[in-house]
């Protein structure tokens, strides 16, 4: 059913779309911010990882 689901034109259409919702200016800041976010959810899902082997 979804085996051809997301082409690479339907990213165009997301990317295109978000660039007319948000502007050129907001998608840099957004970006790094998400990957900000990332880092952290990373970062603590290591440590709670790391505590559970821990007795």
């Amino acid at each position: 059913m979804f085996r051809n689901a997301v082409q690479p034109w339907h990213l165009l259409i997301v990317l295109v779309a978000c660039l007319l919702v948000f502007g050129s200016k907001k998608l840099p800041a957004m970006a790094r911010s998400l990957g900000k976010s990332m880092r952290i959810l990373k970062s603590e899902a290591r440590a709670l990882r790391a505590d559970d082997t821990t007795p």
